[in-house]
């Protein structure tokens, strides 16, 4: 089983190189613990500190030798300039690139980006069939929803883009079994809910005829150093509320307590583990990343 990163990407510092910094020294920290991919996530029009994920790529596949890649809200971005920069991004890169959509939600998101929340779903399955040509080298015209004409990219990918599909409910593990190489869940669930959500995602693909693909589950996670360690973090979570989030979905403690929960995921089948860190300080992120290469360890033994 995979265990690999994902890097909170909204920082909000004076001093706004401060955010690009600190999750460049995540990413070394996390290539140091030799955890096994590196992603970042998609939001737009945040007020404040949200460092966009090509860009931010760019810059970090400078520190990252293995797999990478970053989820990307798929109904807000035009597919031919997406299918450019996942292509660019995937020449630099040095390991397997993966491409992971979702639908996104939030009316003042879609506003700000022009365009309806109700035609997310006739978007986004149109953009991954677009883009999907486009990186594998076709010539791509079409109408509706996006009107794209004799559109084709260079330089291809160096190899094929593999495509995970986000979400959690039935449509959506359908949907990754139907048009995805893989499915990956959100953070907000419980271990049960993922366990069963996966369950549903390989029946929907034995209904397609479909061998499923990686199946990888979000967790936000803190590796501490003890019980004090992680009693500290969780009263500060706690205080500050965390991501709208259920704290009981929150796997916070040291070593062998994160490694018996991950373990349930690795005993149903799931073959990546996308972590991301609950604290916010940087030296207690550091730390729990470099704890996590015990974790990573455990789990390939057990």
């Amino acid at each position: 089983m995979r265990l690999s990163v994902s890097l909170q990407s909204h920082h909000n510092y004076a001093d706004t190189r401060r955010g690009a910094a600190v999750m460049v020294e995540r990413a070394i920290a996390a290539r140091e613990a030799g955890l096994d991919g590196l992603y970042v996530g998609d939001h737009h029009s945040v007020p404040s500190g949200y460092y966009q994920n090509n860009p931010m790529l760019g810059r970090l596949l400078a520190e990252w030798p293995g797999t990478t890649g970053a989820v990307y809200l798929l109904p807000l971005w035009q597919p031919v300039l997406l299918a450019e920069q996942i292509a660019t991004v995937a020449t630099i890169a040095r390991g397997r690139f993966i491409f992971q959509c979702a639908l996104g939600g939030g009316p003042e998101q879609f506003a700000a980006m022009g365009v309806d929340l109700h035609d997310r779903v006739l978007r986004f399955e149109a953009a991954l069939d677009i883009i999907r040509r486009l990186l594998s080298g076709e010539e791509v015209s079409t109408d509706e929803p996006f009107a794209v004409r004799e559109a084709r990219i260079s330089p291809l990918p160096p190899e094929p883009v593999e495509v995970w599909l986000a979400g959690h409910a039935p449509p959506a593990l359908e949907r990754a079994a139907r048009l995805a190489d893989g499915w990956v869940s959100g953070p907000g669930i419980s271990i049960d809910e993922a366990v069963a959500m996966a369950g549903h995602y390989r029946r929907a693909c034995a209904d397609h005829a479909r061998e499923p693909g990686p199946i990888a589950v979000r967790r936000d996670v803190y590796v501490s150093a003890d019980d004090g360690d992680a009693a500290r973090v969780v009263e500060r979570t706690q205080a500050q509320g965390y991501r709208g989030f259920d704290p009981a979905v929150l796997v916070i403690g040291d070593v062998d307590h994160v490694v018996a929960q991950l373990a349930i995921l690795a005993a149903a089948g799931v073959d990546e583990i996308v972590v991301r860190h609950v604290a916010q300080d940087q030296q207690d992120v550091l730390a729990s990343l470099a704890r996590l290469s015990e974790v990573r360890i455990a789990l390939i033994d057990a």
